[in-house]
């Protein structure tokens, strides 16, 4: 590979930010892009809001966010980015910003990945500013900052090993989608009539651990914002654990307790060698007789469910409303007992979903990993190919 060269970042994109205020958020229209919708280096639009369009156009007076941007946090989350999708109509929300790149002078996604790397995450910690209340990126002289980069089809050799893995992991979100809502349609309300309480269907599991008095070098953490990230638990140091959580011993669904109104059920089976547990903001439920996790899922991932136990929350704030355990286990759900065949295919189906969201962790992790290898120089390309080849 060629040498790396040290330019500026403004000499390779031009940067923007959106305004400093936020719209009045709706159900549907053209998306309002979170910080929240940042997660190492994707854009996950389930977090972000909808803006009407007289909004949309008084959002996009600055700059109209579009496919090759790479989207970035300037306040909170620092250092976190993402590629803007094709097709996707949106705008910049609050302490977003984004680069554009300028062709001939980088690749758009190398741009993201060099972002992502190491030695930019560096820049970025080395030039922020610390404030009272958040910490931010000046804008301002951004544009000045250095950036290292090789010749343009070095780039692009890059971006064909990181973007093949990024591109399998795509596939594996639409296939997830794909079953997981065909799941849920099989058990739909409408469907069925026979309903039972909750309590009859599984066991509500409170074994509580201490994760500082762990010993293990790491763990699952099944955590809201794990969740809300792409299902996945965040495996982590138990010392980086604050406080008490709940124990997963054997395959169980996770329903959130707080804000029910934002559906958070999570259909888990936790890895044999790895302990896992669960925030505490989860009610961890087991099947009870022949019934599997699929099954029990599907009942509880029900929209009509969920806005049931919405119905029951307490607490004024909110953002930190909370539906009692016990009115949640006795709340009544479609019996799935009553499925017989068609439970074989919610099987089927859950279960071709969480393989490919497991595919799509463990290509996360070897991105993870041959990012600041390849964006530091110390890894050839035809090396990290020839690993590629070896995960495929």
């Amino acid at each position: 590979m060629s040498e790396w060269i040290e330019t500026t970042v403004g000499d390779v994109a031009t940067v923007f930010d959106g305004p400093h205020a936020t719209p009045k958020k709706i159900e549907e229209g053209p998306w309002f892009l979170s910080i929240s919708s940042l997660n190492k280096g994707r854009l996950n639009l389930a977090e972000s809001a909808h803006v009407s369009e007289e909004d949309f156009r008084q959002w996009t007076r600055r700059v109209t966010p579009r496919e090759g941007d790479v989207l970035f946090s300037y306040e909170t989350r620092l250092g976190e980015a993402a590629a803007m999708p094709p097709k996707v109509q949106a705008c910049l929300g609050r302490r977003m910003g984004l680069l554009r790149p300028k062709p001939g002078r980088v690749d758009p996604r190398f741009l993201l990945y060099a972002y992502l790397g190491p030695e930019f995450q560096e820049t970025i910690a080395a030039r922020t500013i610390h404030g009272a209340t958040v910490d931010r990126i000046p804008l301002a002289t951004m544009p000045t900052w250095p950036i290292h980069l090789p010749k343009l089809a070095d780039q692009r050799a890059i971006v064909s090993v990181l973007g093949a893995l990024d591109d399998k992991i795509e596939v594996n979100e639409r296939i997830t989608g794909t079953a997981e809502a065909l799941a849920l349609a099989l058990a739909a309300e409408g469907k069925w009539e026979g309903r039972t309480r909750l309590t009859d269907l599984c066991t509500l599991r409170k074994d509580q651990v201490s994760p500082q008095e762990i010993t293990d070098d790491f763990v699952d953490h099944y955590s809201l914002p794990a969740f809300d990230a792409g299902k996945l638990p965040e495996r982590a140091a138990p010392q980086s654990i604050k406080s008490g959580k709940f124990l997963i011993s054997e395959p169980a669904v996770l329903l959130s307790k707080l804000n029910p109104d934002i559906p958070r059920v999570w259909n888990v089976t936790p890895e044999s060698n790895v302990l896992s547990l669960a925030s505490t903001e989860f009610l961890v439920l087991t099947p009870r007789g022949q019934l599997s996790t699929h099954e029990l899922w599907a009942v509880t991932a029900q929209h009509a469910f969920l806005d049931d136990l919405a119905s029951k929350v307490t607490g004024t704030s909110k953002s930190h409303q909370r539906v009692r355990p016990a009115e949640v286990l006795e709340s009544k759900v479609i019996d799935p007992r009553q499925f017989g065949e068609t439970g074989s295919g919610i099987r089927s189906l859950a279960n071709r979903a969480a393989l490919a969201r497991q595919e799509s962790q463990a290509l996360a992790a070897l991105r993870d990993t041959l990012l600041p290898q390849l964006m530091s120089g110390r890894l050839r390309v035809k090396d990290a190919e020839k690993i590629v080849e070896d995960h495929a």
